[in-house]
């Protein structure tokens, strides 16, 4: 009897987590259609078609040339150092990438204290993972292999585009919002609702840049469901993630906030004040998830 109760018990955690899996998805396609009919709906109300499709072409060229060089740009900021063939990282990354059947990104190191890690790229065959050093030498083998694995879940998942995407729309929507602080809405609407205009003004940039965060959080847990996978046992990353929770908080790490949400946790000194407004979903959260995913394997 008490035999079949734990088949229950690991087959229903096995259920739950398909089911955050999955929800995880259709999560980031539900905020994506929330911020695609929020540009519409303010752009038409604020900037008139003009005015959409003008906001639209400017954060769509900023963020492409974003996308498209963010490896080069990243890198070259954190003047990041592409390690050998032969080196445990990259050995390691060759080998998750092959379980994971990935193309082999380019592995780099960043000569900075704080353990943690991130990767970059337009695409699979345009990718790139970075470490730290404080990375390298705080973190054993199993616990190294599920951070890396976790970074080529953002690879396979296209975080990348789809973050490109979701800052492009954000974007529009607070060029509107600017647009019309300085008087260039659409002038239809100059004897409107005054009222609406302002809080469409104020309160649209925000509303765009909270679900831009939520689509962040959301594609971290992806990426740790796919980095629990490939390195073979959710703990690894469980276990790092732990580490790399307390590490930020006692070692600086020095670079531009613009970059945060690429770290495989929020690498600055200083939380945002509320999780609302965070990159990153919080650590003791994704780590229970992982420990529900080892439980269900067991």
């Amino acid at each position: 009897m008490l035999g079949n109760q734990n088949k229950f018990r690991r087959l229903f955690i096995v259920l739950g987590n398909l089911n955050q899996i999955t929800m995880n998805g259709f999560k980031t396609f539900g905020l994506m259609a929330i911020l695609t009919f929020l540009f519409l709906f303010i752009g038409g109300a604020i900037g008139g078609q003009a005015g959409m499709v003008i906001a639209l072409i400017f954060a769509g060229i900023t963020n492409f040339i974003g996308y498209y060089f963010s490896d080069k740009m990243v890198l070259k900021a954190y003047k990041a150092q592409e390690l050998p063939k032969n080196h445990r990282v990259t050995v390691m990354v060759e080998k998750l990438a092959r379980n994971a059947e990935l193309p082999m990104p380019k592995v780099y190191i960043v000569n900075q204290n704080q353990p943690n890690a991130f990767a970059t790229g337009r695409n699979p065959n345009h990718a790139a993972v970075a470490v730290t050093k404080g990375l390298t030498d705080s973190m054993d083998d199993n616990e190294l292999s599920g951070v890396l694995a976790h970074e080529l879940g953002h690879i396979a998942n296209r975080d990348i585009l789809i973050g490109t995407i979701a800052a492009t729309l954000a974007g529009a929507i607070s060029y509107l919002g600017y647009a019309t602080r300085f008087g260039m809405g659409n002038r239809n609407n100059r004897g409107g609702n005054v009222i609406f205009m302002l809080l469409a003004m104020i309160l649209a940039p925000l509303a765009a840049s909270l679900i831009r965060m939520a689509i962040s959080r959301a594609r971290e847990y992806k990426a740790d469901s796919f980095g629990a996978k490939v390195s073979g046992n959710p703990l690894y990353l469980s276990n790092a993630l732990s580490k790399l929770e307390t590490y930020s908080k006692q070692i600086p790490m020095s670079g531009n906030q613009a970059t945060s949400h690429m770290f495989i946790v929020y690498p600055f000194s200083g939380k945002t004040f509320s999780a609302l407004f965070s990159t990153h979903p919080p650590t003791s959260e994704r780590i229970k998830r992982l420990k529900q995913m080892a439980a269900g394997a067991v």
